[in-house]
């Protein structure tokens, strides 16, 4: 884990927040080259889900939602987390993140005080005067504007049961023991799907949806960020510990270098969230049935991807040294830049020149790294750190047969392309 934090740092791919002044606890920034993998797994994750389906439709969604919602959908009273205080450093923790009763933070055992419930919603205020009339929250979950929206979507979509809602964005926690590099932050992202479907008649009615988007969320580990599925775990969670909107939820876990933790989620909401939204606005939220004509809440199948940690278990499961070097063997797509150009000397006009319109050329489609700096040795072990899949390199002998090298990071073989078929070469390799 030190190993990648490093990396991340060194490279440009995750910084400490405001780190000029100090830094704030388990608050990250995003750099040039981790906000493009940041990005490209979005963008992965809604083609996939979105643009590729005919079943499923967006929304952005605003960060601050009536406070009204929340009570609706019970964040108010239950969102919360035991909270125990050590009384010897004063440190606090999740009562259930405490083993053997010893403090992870003093060592102190049997130090600390009884539990208070703490709840994780970030307030603040709307208008100029700090009221409990004008108290709001930033959202803890994506969820709520999907549902708060489901009426409009579906008027304006004029879709069918069943369909989904899709949002990218950011949620707020007040997490009481944050930590692990960007695995559990105050901030995050979120990519989440709330997949509506008619009222179950048997168990076996929604188990179907179920167990498709279990299938999906493997499938998309796997396929799309390239993650192998022998560290990834199911973890079915006992009807005791499921959340109040709950009926079976699903946690696929990871084997991480800190141990074995939540990735993604898998629920199924019932109708908990459409029915309490309709009771506490006095709207109608129904789904209206253009066969039957009957009217029905819908039921929810919710899956959730965590931004942050995708990006986290891609660099993991992509990290690999050789030779005392790092080469992080990440998907082409995914990867912050798809190919660096290198003119083999960078003190020959000629080369530069051939070089250059290369680059540009190749910019137009694809993120393309320019890379002059030291030997074509070292341009290839920079440029493996952070994941580039392609090097091409103008030579000499480019300037008579107009082709160039290439070189691939993981097999490190060589090829000489048509600089005509470059763009076509990216491309089929990309996909």
């Amino acid at each position: 884990m030190d190993k990648i934090v490093a990396l991340c740092k060194r490279r440009g791919f995750i910084f400490p927040g405001s780190e000029i002044y100090g830094g704030l606890s388990n608050s990250w920034d995003y750099g040039s080259l981790g906000v493009e993998l940041k990005n490209n797994i979005k963008q992965a994750w809604w083609k996939r889900f979105v643009q590729n389906r005919d079943d499923i439709v967006g929304i952005d969604a605003a960060l601050i939602m009536n406070p009204k919602v929340w009570e609706a959908s019970g964040h108010v009273a239950n969102f919360q987390d035991p909270l125990v205080e050590c009384k010897k450093c004063h440190s606090r923790f999740r009562a259930d993140n405490i083993k053997d009763g010893i403090c992870p933070n003093c060592g102190e055992k049997d130090s600390f005080t009884g539990e208070q419930m703490f709840n994780l919603m970030f307030k603040t205020f709307i208008g100029p005067t700090e009221e409990s009339s004008n108290t709001a929250y930033f959202r803890p979950e994506t969820a709520q504007a999907m549902f708060v929206d489901f009426k409009n979507v579906l008027d304006t979509s004029r879709k069918r049961l069943p369909f989904g809602i899709a949002q990218v964005g950011k949620a707020f926690r007040n997490e009481i023991t944050p930590g692990n590099f960007i695995f559990r932050t105050r901030e995050f992202e979120q990519m989440e799907i709330e997949y509506f479907f008619p009222t179950p008649q048997n168990d076996s009615d929604w188990n179907r949806y179920f167990e498709l988007w279990r299938k999906e969320m493997l499938s998309w580990i796997k396929d799309d960020l390239g993650v192998g599925l022998e560290k990834v775990y199911e973890h079915e969670i006992e009807a005791s510990e499921l959340a109040h909107y709950s009926k079976r939820t699903i946690d696929f876990e990871y084997d991480f270098p800190f141990g074995r933790s939540e990735l993604y989620g898998l629920a199924y909401r019932t109708d908990f969230d459409l029915r309490n939204h309709e009771k506490s606005s006095g709207q109608n939220l129904k789904y209206r049935d253009p066969d039957t004509n009957e009217e029905f809440i819908p039921h929810v199948i919710e899956p959730t991807w965590g931004v942050d940690r995708s990006v986290l278990v891609t660099l993991i499961d992509a990290y690999s040294e050789k030779d005392g070097k790092v080469i992080l063997k990440l998907k082409p797509k995914l990867a912050p830049y798809k190919a660096a150009v290198f003119p083999l000397l960078a003190n020959k006009p000629e080369l530069i020149k051939v070089a250059r319109k290369i680059y540009l050329d190749l910019k137009q489609d694809f993120m393309i790294a320019w890379d002059d700096r030291g030997n074509i040795g070292k341009r290839y072990a920079s440029q493996d750190e952070i994941g580039t899949p392609f090097c091409i390199t103008v030579d000499f002998q480019s300037l008579e047969d107009k082709m160039v090298t290439v070189r691939d990071r993981d097999s490190a073989k060589q090829e000489r392309i048509k600089i005509s078929e470059l763009r076509e070469y990216l491309g089929d390799k990309i996909k």
